[in-house]
């Protein structure tokens, strides 16, 4: 069975079954704890943590998912695999164990013919978790496994939680049987690779605290809603359904390894033991396999190679490939036949690898350009490095990998894996050492901030042969010549696809990041090149250094180039620019000439004013401001620059605001004359009108006497009052009330709120006084001192515990009593003792007690001695708190 088959026959049995068919979402991760979706829950997490409501109450997906934190096993077993796909069904609230096992069971044991997968139930194995006695017994009941054929294994293997306090659950496991080739009979206990895991269904029923590991945590209760999450490895059931020995050699990637094996001459063999002469080259194959699939997946959610984050994970993966095609004998570029093969395999189920494959291999073929140059020039120095190191019998310095790492583009992980080929290990801490010292010297150098360039020397010699003429204010597109082409700080003759350069022009369109305006990007071509332009900084004054993308071809020192700015970036950068002017000008007519600039930041859509204020903006000063900036949007005044002298800007009132050293001429931006006069370097919309509009997005202290106002400018405006406006929509609609009633609603609605939360607190006093006439009677003598020790659960506070103890005290009367309260309140433990003045002559002392109890709980407190409170982190600890205290009177005498 294909598997495209498979992943069709899920869904339609689930959806067969009530289910909502989910379709995947991105491997980009919305989480940002996350860098990819790493399972097939992730998506549902918000409703199976009950953070968000769920729009259905059961769904079905087939989620795409990335994990490489095993990347090095890749290839050596028959599971490990960076991309896979994860068949899940979920249920929110709704049916729960029995159903979900029966699930289970119908769709993996139903014939093929009747639209399942037609595995044979003797072949099926189950785990449950130790303690689970009702999912074994629906195990029993439902499906006929036999008892012989269900083990139970601990919290390690078969609980599942977060790692945090919130839902958790066991989990119940069905193994497939592969048969005595594969290893010893006796279940997934005896042998987990004869018996693959193939399904785990997760039974979120409990709420757990205080959790401490995997397996150590507190179980406080029942959830309200029971969830179900289970997921399905859908290479696996094709591994099982397609009678292959491994994922790799499935019908969605098996096309690839055929492609390898082609291109290097070699036999694939299916070997898994490294005593196989054939296992070292069929591990190669696999992870070229394995990783140009994920790479083809990767590119096609958007993800582009880098030296961080979700791009160096996927530059990764593409150079392991091409690394490991090397190592077949493969040394020219193998991805232009090596990712069609995936994509025709990929492309049933996901139909995008193919309408956008133009884009993806672009994107990938020019990662393995630059990488085989990076190989050319980096091996040659690597073997004689490795040659000097065994020669001494040292593993490979620090230094030589650094010198790699910096001069030849050697990644370190790179350097490690041809290394330990060549029977050597690398001094990793002396490596990361000197990285850690180029950093600082980075970071040394402030203007060199986004260059990376901490050496200006290579950037001096270009402009002793002259400054950039910068032609962006009258033009966005035009013709130059290249005076200074470098990679890594250094200067080059030429860079190809995939270089990541610094790029200096005789003349240039392309505005320089200043005076708080956010660098153009766009595009420079020539005969035979593209490159991509992503910023443009001045590491000296009248330099500007495009920091750049070989898109496509090879671009030389001196090439003759047409330079173009991103023109409608450009545009809405010039909004934001003159909408900082306007905004600065409103906060000047409103609040008064000391309101003066600190500080700005304007992008595409975007600006942000930092200026001199010493308390909050009230409601209607930020609807004025707001106001008065639109009223001259609209008004359409004429925005006009005028290049005059230092002193005659002055003269007329133009302020000097972004902190720079001025020359004897200075540009002069005005907006309606003598309403909006500064000194300006940026670029400016023509009249205000072409803003379109402005919306204050919020006021806020930047430090003491500063204070900060943000706004959206032209679309984006629109699209944030558009977005507002749906809310209030929304919020009418569920009110249902008019808008013009909504803050009234809404007031009124808190305010019951509040005052039902206040009922809430009288009544949980009234049920711990009540509870009090109880507790009396559970005081015991020690000795010659009545004690009462109590938990009394969750509480909102010390209070309620202060409340209880003082009751339970005035009712143990005059005779010598101790009374002692803990709870936990926010997921803290509090203790409250309090003693009577016959207790504390009897030597019984609350302070005392406290500090005792305290400690147990892993925390401090104290008081007087008739009463005193504490607390500490330990929740689990409570009892051993309170029965410390009472051991403390009991042995007070002895």
């Amino acid at each position: 069975m294909k598997s495209q088959e498979i992943t069709k026959r899920w869904v339609d049995f689930f959806v067969s079954k009530g289910h909502t068919a989910v379709p995947s979402a991105s491997l980009v991760s919305s989480d940002p704890s996350l860098l990819f979706t790493v399972a097939g829950m992730v998506p549902f997490i918000p409703y199976l943590t009950a953070r968000e409501e769920p729009p259905y109450s059961r769904a079905t997906s087939v989620q795409k998912c990335i994990r490489t934190g095993d990347i090095e096993e890749v290839g050596k077993t028959a599971r490990h695999g960076t991309f896979f796909q994860m068949c899940g069904n979920f249920s929110f609230g709704d049916y729960f164990k029995e159903d979900a096992i029966k699930f289970a069971w119908e769709l993996l044991t139903t014939s093929v013919d009747d639209g399942g997968y037609g595995l044979p139930p003797e072949r099926l194995w189950v785990t449950v978790y130790e303690e689970d006695d009702e999912a074994e017994e629906l195990w029993l009941k439902n499906t006929g496994v036999p008892a012989e054929r269900i083990q139970r294994m601990g919290k390690s293997d078969n609980y599942w939680s977060t790692g945090q306090p919130g839902p958790a659950g066991p989990c119940s496991e069905i193994y497939y049987d592969r048969g005595p080739a594969y290893g010893i009979e006796g279940g997934p206990l005896a042998d987990e690779t004869r018996y693959i895991e193939i399904w785990n269904l997760v039974f979120m029923q409990y709420q757990i605290e205080n959790v401490r590991s995997k397996v150590e945590f507190d179980i406080v209760g029942e959830l309200p809603k029971k969830n179900i999450d289970t997921g399905l490895g859908m290479e696996r059931l094709a591994m099982i359904l397609q009678g292959v020995e491994n994922m790799y050699e499935t019908d969605q990637v098996r096309p690839v390894i055929d492609k390898a094996a082609e291109m290097s001459g070699k036999e694939y063999t299916s070997a898994e033991t490294e005593d196989d002469p054939h296992h070292v080259d069929d591990v190669r194959m696999r992870v070229v396999a394995d990783h140009v699939r994920s790479a083809l997946m990767l590119i096609s959610d958007g993800v582009t190679p880098s030296n961080e984050g979700r791009g160096y994970v996927l530059r990764r993966l593409i150079r392991r490939a091409v690394r490991s095609m090397r190592l077949l004998g493969v040394e020219q570029a193998c991805l232009p036949e090596l990712l069609p093969a995936s994509r025709d395999a990929m492309k049933g189920v996901y139909p995008v690898v193919e309408t956008d494959f133009a884009r993806i291999s672009r994107i990938a073929y020019a990662e393995e350009k630059a990488f085989l140059r990076t190989i050319a020039s980096g091996t040659a120095r690597l073997e004689d490095a490795v040659r000097e190191s065994k020669a001494a019998n040292k593993p490979l310095s620090g230094e030589d990998a650094f010198t790699l790492h910096d001069t030849y583009g050697f990644p370190i992980d790179l350097t490690l894996e041809m290394a330990e080929e060549a029977g050597l290990k690398v001094d990793e801490a002396a490596f990361r050492s000197l990285m850690q010292e180029q950093r600082q010297r980075a970071q040394a150098d402030a203007k060199g901030k986004k260059g990376g360039h901490a050496d200006l020397s290579a950037f001096q010699e270009i402009l002793a042969q002259g400054e950039t003429v910068f032609t962006g204010y009258t033009e966005l597109d035009g013709e130059s010549r290249v005076r200074g082409l470098l990679t890594g700080g250094r200067p080059v003759q030429q860079a190809a696809t995939g270089d990541e350069i610094e790029l200096v022009l005789a003349e240039t369109p392309f505005y320089a990041e200043a005076g708080g305006q956010a660098a153009d990007t766009g595009l420079i071509t020539g005969d035979g090149f593209v490159v991509e332009v992503l910023d443009v900084q001045r590491p000296l004054k009248g330099l500007s250094v495009h920091k750049a993308i070989v898109r496509e071809g090879e671009i030389g020192a001196d090439s003759l180039v047409r330079a173009a700015v991103d023109r409608e970036r450009r545009h809405a950068a010039e909004q934001a620019h003159t909408g900082t002017h306007i905004v600065h000008a409103a906060l000047h007519q409103i609040l008064g000439p000391e309101a003066t600039q600190r500080g700005s930041f304007n992008k595409a859509g975007y600006l942000r004013f930092d200026f001199a204020w010493g308390e909050g903006l009230s409601t209607a000063t930020r609807s004025e401001i707001e106001e008065v900036s639109n009223l001259a949007i609209r008004n359409n005044y004429a925005v006009e620059t005028k290049i005059m002298g230092f002193a005659e800007a002055k003269a007329m009132g133009a302020m000097a605001l972004f902190g720079e050293n001025y020359g004897s001429e200075v540009r002069v931006v005005e907006i309606d004359g003598a309403w909006s006069r500064e000194l300006c370097g940026g670029t400016h919309v023509a009249n205000t009108s072409l803003i379109g509009s402005l919306s204050l997005l919020g006021e806020q202290s930047v430090g003491s006497g500063n204070r900060r106002v943000e706004a959206f400018v032209g679309m984006e405006a629109f699209r944030h009052l558009a977005a507002e406006r749906a809310l209030v929509t929304e919020l009418t609609d569920l009110l249902k009330v008019p808008s013009g009633q909504l803050a009234d609603r809404i007031s009124a609605t808190l305010a019951k709120l509040k005052a039902t939360e206040k009922e809430l607190d009288r009544l949980r006093k009234e049920q711990l006084a009540a509870a009090a006439a109880q507790l009396v009677n559970t005081a015991r003598d020690a000795a010659g001192v009545r004690v009462l020790a109590h938990d009394a659960g969750t509480v909102s506070g010390a209070d309620d515990l202060r409340g209880l103890a003082l009751d339970l005290r005035n009712r143990l009367g005059s005779e010598a009593a101790a009374v002692a309260v803990a709870g936990v309140a926010n997921d803290r433990p509090l203790v409250l003792v309090a003693t009577n003045e016959a207790a504390r002559g009897a030597g019984v002392k609350a302070g005392a007690l406290v500090r005792l109890a305290a400690g147990v709980l892993g925390g401090g407190g104290g008081g007087k001695d008739d009463v005193a409170q504490g607390g500490g982190t330990d929740a689990a600890k409570v009892g051993a708190a309170l029965a410390a205290i009472v051991d403390a009177v009991e042995r007070r005498q002895s």
